[in-house]
């Protein structure tokens, strides 16, 4: 991402600070329109609820559009959003979701049934690529149709009897269904919007800017300006407007978490998507009341491009993970409270923990590099490590440099790309050791272990074992969950004895938030629906 205009920023704190007279700040005028500055870490990829993939660019969408159910901020438990009420058959294979009479689009539309049955074919369809539909796999035939063995959407698992029912048909049981839907990947999209822009499975139409947006969220799209805000004004459609106490959300895509803790402390923001880590202690010290501290259903790993020698050698991604140290990246480098991780999985996730199979072993792993003919590090070719444009993350890739230079004897390069070119490299896989994380999309192990699977959109490392694909799909047939915790156990051991991915820390959320901000929670998810937030002077 190119940096918010920094100057221009900097520039008007100076004058609140040295101007003549008292000058309202930003936060204050906020305050009195009801108006929220938010930073939000990175320019939006996308703002096409199919097509986005990172926690960013869906704490907007998830303003703009309302799918099936809503997420409760308290604790992310489902509640009704378009469907006013929902019923499941006795097998768990057939739900029914009757739709609210009064939900309608941005433009007056209704809402209705066959808006859901269209959006689930085009984010089922191949040539949308969507990273996410995977997550609708759950539907009979959604897997043949997205994959291009089956050519008949009407044979996939949704139908609309009428305008405001409609019906899911599984093609194995999901208990926890509510709650899966009301992520973006499932929510409508208005057909004759999506049409007047491009076809069906074209990505980045024109369709998701200024003006053109459709959508049946509280809050609407008012303004995009490129690296610089987003700003969303109050729907005067939305069929529980009466709820939403916010004229305005503007978001702010600041890279640099050291420019956006200025402009919090200056009065520019209400609350911030991160904090430089070595704040976080004076914080501690002289305003608790402003740092939160939450911990997320989240996992902050790297990815190995195991089609990229020698990380498509085993020994070499396992002796890279085994020696590096954790504790010390948690306690010296990220400084908030995060846990050092040796799985995937965060621990009690759903009631479910994962093995621990490994730990750190240098001399291991300098076994494991001299086995794979890397004997203290000679030969190694240089590879690089590539991350999207933070402090924080740059500071865990220069640790991670060092220990391997120190520990192995090899050298790694690095280089940092703004967000939405990062993620554009590693969706074609132009990429050798990448930093990512992950964030639950659901409160459930298999938001995190179907991520690994073969052909899942956010894979993105080239790794595929049938063993491990066999095992997540018989878990995701299995009801009892001490049989299904079982499965997963298997899977993740696997995971980790091929480490195409190599975990460092489970996240804890550190972040700035006002107090005059009310209704806005912390919560495993890390999701914050603007629907019910509102500003006390």
């Amino acid at each position: 991402m190119i940096p918010l205009r920094l100057p221009l920023l900097l520039v008007t704190a100076a004058l609140l600070l040295t101007g003549c007279g008292p000058r309202e700040t930003r936060v204050a005028a906020g305050n009195r329109t009801q108006t929220i500055h938010i930073g939000n870490m990175a320019e939006p990829t996308d703002l096409d609820p199919q097509i986005i993939n990172s926690l960013e660019d869906y704490k907007i969408v998830m303003n703009l559009m309302e799918g099936l159910t809503a997420c409760r901020p308290k604790d992310c438990q489902p509640v009704p959003g378009v469907a006013e009420r929902w019923e499941a058959s006795p097998d768990g294979l057939t739900w029914t979701f009757h739709l609210r009479a009064n939900a309608v689009w941005s433009n007056g539309d209704p809402v209705t049934a066959d808006d859901f049955v269209y959006a689930y074919r085009r984010m089922l369809s191949p040539g949308l690529a969507a990273e996410y539909a995977y997550m609708l796999f759950s539907l009979q035939g959604a897997r043949e149709f997205n994959t291009g063995k089956l050519a008949d959407f009407t044979q996939v698992g949704v139908k609309a009897p009428d305008a405001r029912t409609l019906v899911l048909s599984l093609a194995f049981p999901v208990p926890y269904l509510p709650s899966l839907v009301y992520h973006n990947a499932w929510y409508p999209v208005h057909r004759a919007t999506i049409e007047k822009f491009g076809k069906i499975d074209q990505r980045s139409t024109l369709w998701t800017r200024p003006g053109n947006y459709v959508g049946n969220g509280a809050f609407v799209l008012s303004a995009w300006e490129p690296n610089q805000i987003i700003r969303l004004t109050k729907s005067p459609t939305y069929w529980d407007r009466e709820a939403v106490r916010l004229q305005e959300a503007d978001f702010y895509p600041i890279e640099s978490s050291t420019t956006e803790e200025a402009a919090f402390r200056s009065g520019q923001l209400h609350a911030t998507a991160q904090i430089p880590s070595e704040k976080i202690e004076t914080y501690q010290k002289e305003h608790p009341d402003f740092l939160h501290q939450d911990t997320n259903l989240a996992t902050y790993f790297y990815r190995f491009n195991v089609t990229k020698p020698p990380l498509n050698d085993v020994r070499v991604r396992r002796a890279l993970s085994l020696a590096i140290d954790r504790q010390a990246i948690v306690e010296r480098v990220v400084k908030g409270g995060q846990l050092p991780a040796f799985h995937l999985t965060p621990p009690n996730t759903a009631g479910y923990t994962a093995n621990v199979t490994f730990h750190e072993d240098v001399a291991a792993a300098r076994q494991l590099l001299a086995e794979a003919g890397f004997k203290d590090g000679q030969g190694f070719p240089r590879l690089e490590i590539l991350y999207n444009t933070t402090e924080g993350h740059r500071l865990v890739a220069e640790s991670l440099q060092q220990m391997w230079r120190k520990n192995l004897g090899i050298d790694i390069g690095l280089y940092n790309q703004e967000a939405k070119v990062w993620n554009d490299t590693m969706r074609q896989g132009n990429y050798q050791i990448a930093r990512y994380g992950w964030v639950g999309d659901y409160l459930d192990p298999s938001t995190f272990l179907e991520l690994m699977t073969t052909g899942n959109g956010n894979n993105q490392t080239g790794w595929s074992n049938p063993e491990y694909d066999r095992l997540i799909d018989q878990a995701r047939r299995t009801l009892d969950p001490a049989r299904r915790f079982a499965l997963y156990h298997q899977a993740e051991d696997l995971l980790m004895a091929e480490m195409p991915i190599m975990p460092i820390y489970f996240y804890v959320r550190n972040d700035l938030l006002l107090p005059c901000v009310k209704g806005w929670y912390g919560n495993l998810l890390d999701l914050h629906p603007l629907k019910g937030v509102y500003l006390e002077p």
